[in-house]
């Protein structure tokens, strides 16, 4: 029994045991209505990690007594899922109810993956249950999520975490047996985060470390203890905002290397390869820009490569680009530019467009010079006009590096607009 993680062994056996998510499994939630109607659609569960998604998944299939059969998107492909439909659609042929495909992490199946399970969802073969940490307007087709009702699970409360905890020691069959006295527990909340999951595990941490007879849980010994036994990446606190600031700094500082580390240290903490390819996109304009645009490119290309093959394929993909970004030449100029014409908006207000720069769709508008004096810049590129409101007119908001690329740019600028700019 002491071999099962406490979190596996008070797992709740009923939906009357579920502590939290009362907003839709409570007596007027619209999912306790629809088990007891026993009607339910396919969905999609969205919450943060610990809240019950996989619990809640079995809990239906048990209510309403249908075959059940999980996926993990992390090691299954388009054949697993095929296999399940098949098995369920030869459960239909002999009358049996409707089978609950539970997929866990469903935002790591990439698209060919999620079109994969459309027509047995479509046809009513299956039921499908998702779990997912993120947003599924973006991580789930649209095809599919129309198809699904969203149920919204939310992170539980320091009631709800009190109260789980309570129940851990006076009923789980390893802690009821040795006196635990929770002498304080902000400690215990703060690191759980509304994370049932979290909490359980380390009070089974706390309680395994401690040789007493009688064990008395303090701030200082939850501390001492999760510094010493818990090294990991977790991608809903403080290190995940670390490490993803070590990751972007070690591109921008041209070490590949150390890019590749921390790209490893996210991938193994299972953060979402969406999410960091996203911030490579922004990185290729933020911090590279036009010192080589192409980095735009294969950034861009990244993410929609990373959609098609999905994880554990992505990585490599992944790698690839981090390891071109940070050997590409830096620049902040784009980045520094919109920073200071916002500025500069901000300051200003709203000037007047230049009358020859204004569209003039009507005659009235051609008549009061709307358009009038504009230069057709394609007849004559080497002629200048003003392009920029009177008061600031000469302002210089993008400023060349001199890296190949932008040394090139600024010698053209330069030659273009013989100094009216600070080239």
């Amino acid at each position: 029994m002491q071999n099962i993680p406490l979190a596996e062994r008070i797992r709740p056996k009923k939906l009357s045991e579920v502590i939290g998510q009362k907003h839709i499994i409570g007596k007027k939630g619209t999912l306790r209505n629809a088990i007891k109607n026993k009607l339910i659609p396919s969905m999609i569960l969205w919450g943060p990690p610990g809240v019950g998604k996989t619990t809640l998944a079995n809990l239906i299939a048990q209510e309403l007594d249908r075959p059940f059969y999980t996926l993990s998107a992390i090691n299954s492909g388009v054949k697993d899922v095929r296999e399940v439909i098949q098995k369920a659609t030869s459960l239909g042929l002999f009358g049996k109810d409707i089978p609950i495909l539970f997929i866990d992490e469903i935002h790591r199946f990439s698209k060919a993956q999620q079109d994969s399970l459309l027509g047995a969802v479509e046809k009513g073969v299956i039921t499908l249950i998702g779990a997912t940490t993120e947003n599924p307007s973006f991580e789930v087709i649209s095809a599919l999520l129309s198809r699904s009702q969203v149920y919204v699970l939310e992170s539980l409360s320091k009631n709800d975490l009190q109260k789980l905890l309570d129940r851990a020691i006076r009923q789980d069959e390893v802690l009821s047996k040795q006196k635990i006295i929770v002498k304080e527990m902000e400690s215990l909340m703060q690191i759980s985060s509304g994370d049932a999951r979290k909490l359980l595990n380390i009070l089974e941490l706390v309680v395994s470390s401690v040789n007493e007879k009688e064990i008395i849980i303090t701030n200082d010994l939850v501390i001492e203890i999760a510094q010493q036994n818990i090294v990991r990446y977790d991608k809903n606190g403080e290190q995940h905002y670390d490490i993803i600031s070590a990751f972007i700094k070690s591109i921008r500082g041209s070490d590949p290397n150390a890019s590749v580390y921390w790209l490893a240290r996210m991938i193994e903490g299972g953060e979402d390869v969406k999410f960091i390819a996203r911030r490579l996109i922004i990185l290729a304009s933020e911090d590279i820009g036009n010192a080589n645009p192409t980095a735009l490119v294969i950034a861009n290309n990244c993410f929609q490569a990373i959609n098609v093959i999905g994880f554990p394929e992505a990585r490599i993909t992944l790698s690839q680009t981090v390891i071109y970004l940070a050997c590409s030449p830096k620049s902040n100029t784009s980045y520094m530019a919109i920073n200071q014409a916002q500025e500069e908006v901000q300051k200003s207000g709203n000037l007047s467009v230049p009358l020859h720069l204004r569209n003039a769709p009507s005659k009235l508008m051609k008549e009061l010079g709307y358009g009038e004096d504009y230069l057709y810049s394609h007849d004559k590129p080497n002629d200048t006009q003003e392009f920029l409101p009177d008061k600031i007119s000469g302002t210089t908001f993008y400023k060349p590096l001199n890296n190949v690329k932008e040394k090139a740019y600024r010698e053209g600028l330069k030659d273009l607009w013989k100094g009216k700019y600070n080239y």
